[in-house]
Parts: C-alpha cells; structure tokens; sequence
C-alpha cells in the first residue's frame, strides 16, 4: 500500500513540474506559453471591419463574405475538408482558423504572405477563386450605402476607401483572441495534465507547438498524405492549377501533390516541398477537420497519425519518429489538446447581426447626381 502511495505521489509531482514548464518554455521569440494576449484596437475601426467581414457585397457578385468561409459557430473555419470558394470553383486547402491570426507574421498554409494582414485582406478580396472583387467597384459599392458613409467617417478614414477596408477589417481580426481555456485558467483535468506532461515530454510536440498560440510559425514536412479530391475534382484541380502556375510552380499541370512553402523558398533541390507552417493548436474543437487539406476528421486520428511517426515522405523532419504512446497517454494527449478551446467567439462582440442590404436604391437623374 505504501509504494502505491509513493507512486501517486511521484505522479503528481511529475505533473506539477510539467505545468511548471509553463513559464519556460518559449518560442524562439522569447513568446512564452499561457494566455495569448489581447490586442489593443478602435471600437469606431473595428464595428467596421465587423460589418464589412460579414457584408457579401466585398466578393465580385456579391455571393459570398468573409464570414461565409469564416464562420464563427466553427472558430472561424468553415467545418469542411477542403474550403469552398468563389462560385465557379473549389478550394485546394483546409479553411485555417482567424483567431489569433492577427499576432501571426505569416498567413496562408505556405506562409505565402508575410508583412501585414492588409495585405492579406487584399488578397482575399481579390484574388478570382476566393471572393474575385474589383476593388475599385468595390469602393463605389460601399460609397453608395449611407451606413458605410458614416462608418468610414467615424473611424477616421474619411470617404469609404479600398485602403480604408484593408484597415477596418484588419483592426476587427485584432478581436477574434482565444479566451477561458481550461489550460489559460489553470483547471484542466487531471487527464490533460497528464496529456501536457506528455505534449511537453515524451512525445515532443513543444518542440513545433510552443509558445502562447502553440506553434512555431516555422515551416515543417511531416509526411501528412495528399488529399486525392483535389486532383479527382476538377474544379479543385483547376483552382490549383491557377494558383500554382501565378507561384511559379514548376510543372505544374502534371504534379500531383501541394508543394507547400515551396512556393516561398523554391529550394532547387525540393527540400521544401510538402513543408507548411505549423498550425496553432488553439480552439481544436471548433476547428476540425485538420492538416493543411482536411486529411483527418479528428483528433484521434492526428494524435494516431504522429504517434507512427507521421507520414512517408522524403523530406519528412528527421525528428518524426515512432511514438509508441500507449492507449491511455493518447486519451490523455488528446484531452490536454481539447482544453486548449476556449470561449466561442460568437454573439453581437464578434458577429454583425444587423441585416445588410445587397440591393441599393435607384438614383434619379444619376448622370447629374454627384457620386
């Protein structure tokens, strides 16, 4: 009975001194783990951005908003595999998560854009398979809906303006912060203390996950498979094959599979093909399926997946090896990784909820009128 006792307490103790990590360890920007922080922003800025984020009339014919692939009820992705897109085609890749977005330095799965989220507002808004908006015709849009007038006026941007947009949307991206998780207030379970113990132990997974939003903002092979409906759907593929050809991707029509971060590095010998950044483990539950195109439908199977070994590949991270984690430590894993969701963020802090026209009323005499 005593060593059974001496075991339990040589037991919490291990746990205990794992939570202990807490305050050491670090990215490699010194971003230590806990709470990810808020960010200061405008109120005027950022109803705003809430406003244009959910308003369909920023895509090209006016079909779909941010928040249509973005959808809040789902931690900002879209609960799908691979995304949906501008009607007329199909996406290639897993919708990511927009919270904690705005305290990252590069965006996209390849980590493609890397200086502000204005320009990647810009990209969304333009680019023809994701909402294949004019910004020009845009701006007119938004000039002619008194709401916006005043909006853009009260926010300090003056007339509604394509740079004005690219402002307010970003400062709105500032709110969507994770908040309340088991592990931010210090009550997990005892099985996802375990699970932390063994994240930060045995199985390694701090090694790629650290820091406050749990990644390294680093790009890694991990051997994940391709996902065949991107090249069995011809829409997906054609999708790709535009994106691919503008990235400058050799070959581009006969390979078959996501090059990744290539697209950034273009290493001659391919080292950097199938590399993409790694992803932030906050708000998991929200935000499956996962990988960078949907591969797995859950976290059983991404804990199973790792726990191989990850996939084959060439350029997989040496670092990748078999796990051999017993039933129980994955239980405990996989509950550690569910306590880092937090609050959702839905309701009127987070979501336009008043309705926003798409039609506009008929301007009399319009070539007299002044715009």
């Amino acid at each position: 009975m005593m060593s059974v006792f001496r075991s339990s307490r040589l037991l919490r103790a291990g746990v205990a001194a794992a939570i202990g990590m807490l305050a050491a360890l670090t990215t490699a920007q010194g971003e230590e783990l806990g709470p990810v922080p808020q960010i200061e922003t405008e109120a005027a800025r950022v109803e705003l951005g809430k406003r244009l984020f959910f308003d369909r009339r920023l895509s090209g014919d006016a079909a779909i908003s941010c928040a249509s692939c973005h959808i809040p009820e789902r931690g900002f992705s879209d609960g799908l595999p691979l995304s949906a897109a501008y009607p007329g085609s199909l996406g290639f890749r897993n919708t990511p998560t927009l919270i904690n977005s705005a305290h990252r330095a590069a965006w996209f799965h390849d980590g493609r854009l890397g200086t502000n989220l204005n320009d990647v507002t810009r990209e969304m808004i333009t680019e023809d398979y994701l909402m294949n908006m004019d910004m020009r015709l845009m701006q007119e849009r938004l000039k002619q809906d008194p709401v916006y007038v005043e909006m853009f006026a009260a926010a300090g941007y003056g007339e509604p303006s394509n740079g004005g947009v690219r402002k307010a949307i970003p400062e709105y991206l500032k709110t969507l912060i994770s908040r309340n998780s088991l592990f931010d207030q210090g009550a997990m379970s005892d099985a996802a203390q375990s699970g932390f113990a063994i994240f930060t132990g045995v199985a390694g997974c701090s090694n790629c996950h650290s820091g406050a939003r749990f990644t390294d903002d680093e790009i890694h092979n991990t051997g994940v498979p391709d996902n065949p409906e991107i090249w069995r759907d011809p829409m997906r593929h054609a999708t790709f094959v535009a994106y691919a050809m503008f990235m400058g991707v050799e070959n581009y029509m006969n390979i078959r599979r996501d090059p990744g971060a290539h697209v950034r590095g273009h290493a001659a010998d391919g080292s950097d093909i199938g590399t993409f950044l790694t992803p932030t483990l906050r708000e998991l539950t929200q935000t499956g399926p996962y990988m960078h195109n949907g591969v797995f439908a859950t976290l059983e199977e991404v804990v199973d997946f790792y726990n191989a070994g990850g996939g084959d590949d060439p350029n997989k991270d040496p670092r990748l090896v078999p796990l051999e984690l017993s039933k129980q430590q994955r239980t405990d894993l996989i509950a550690f990784l569910q306590e880092l969701s937090g609050d959702p963020l839905v309701g009127p802090e987070f979501v336009w909820e008043e309705p926003i026209p798409t039609e506009y009323e008929i301007i009399d005499d319009w070539r007299d009128t002044p715009n």
